[in-house]
């Protein structure tokens, strides 16, 4: 073990416990949060700009947050999604485009977040929330208007009287592809990414990847069920457990080094036993073998 071939093993073994060490230690260091949300923090209402931006992931421990956001309802895209359940019930979603004051965020330019404005049991319920929706929205804003046309106000449209929405951000929850044989626009996950396809006027829009979900609902609809977040664990188990393994690595590199070096000096010793030569016989002459 002190020869310097076995050495130079050692200190190799030293480097490559030395990262599997900074390995687990970097895992400890995010298994304990050491400034963990306050209980209760998801149900202080806070406006939707102080919590996340557009285009900004919604961090786990702010999702469920409740915040209030004002804007207007841009006519054209109250969309349904299927397959939503309220308290265990099957049914529907109607959902919209809330253009955004401005001032709610620090974006420049026209901003949108998608908001679930309540639950229906029926597709027939839910279509007629969208058309009370749809009266109450006023005329559909064309996509492109030309210069002229805006300049002069003709066929812009107007939206609706600001609203004030007040509820929880929930992460996007990733288009997918409809039911094998439903119509191609339909929608069974709430998505953002999804909605914005079918949405109009979003012309340089910036949009929110989490969408909220409505505490009141609107057009006759049923409030969407949304209980506070459960209280997670500030420890992270499977990161310890994950420490303990780069230890265990560690500790393995060592044994590594031990057992060539034991293995290197067994052969060694077999080898001289090989080489020494045999006893000789009463006679004088080599033992009789057999």
């Amino acid at each position: 073990m002190v020869r310097p071939r076995w050495i130079g093993m050692l200190l190799l073994c030293l480097v490559v416990a030395g990262v599997f060490a900074w390995l687990g230690q970097w895992q400890l260091a995010r298994a304990v949060q050491v400034d963990p949300t306050p209980p209760g923090a998801t149900e202080q209402v806070r406006p939707i700009g102080d919590v996340v931006q557009p285009g900004e992931y919604l961090n786990d421990p702010l999702v469920g947050q409740r915040v209030e956001a004002t804007g207007t309802w841009v006519p054209g895209d109250f969309l349904v999604v299927e397959s939503r359940y309220n308290d265990g019930v099957k049914g529907y979603w109607v959902t919209g485009q809330l253009r955004l004051d401005d001032g709610e965020t620090a974006v420049d330019g026209p901003v949108s977040v998608a908001v679930a404005l309540g639950w229906a049991a029926t597709e027939d319920a839910a279509a007629q929330a969208v058309e009370r929706l749809e009266a109450e929205a006023g005329p559909t804003r064309p996509e492109a208007p030309d210069d002229a046309s805006a300049a002069s106000g003709e066929g812009v449209g107007t939206y609706a009287d600001p609203v004030d929405v007040t509820g929880r951000l929930i992460a996007d929850e990733g288009p997918v592809l409809p039911p094998h044989g439903a119509d191609p626009q339909t929608m069974t996950r709430m998505s953002p990414a999804a909605l914005l396809g079918r949405w109009h006027d979003v012309a340089e829009l910036s949009v929110y990847r989490p969408y909220l979900a409505s505490t009141d609902a609107f057009a006759g609809l049923e409030a969407i069920s949304s209980p506070a977040p459960e209280e997670g664990s500030t420890v992270n188990w499977l990161n310890i457990f994950y420490a303990v393994e780069w230890a265990v690595f560690a500790g393995f590199a060592f044994y590594l080094w031990y057992r060539l070096a034991k293995d290197a000096w067994e052969k060694e010793v077999e080898d001289l036993t090989d080489d020494e030569p045999e006893p000789e016989g009463p006679g004088g002459g080599a033992a009789a073998r057999g």
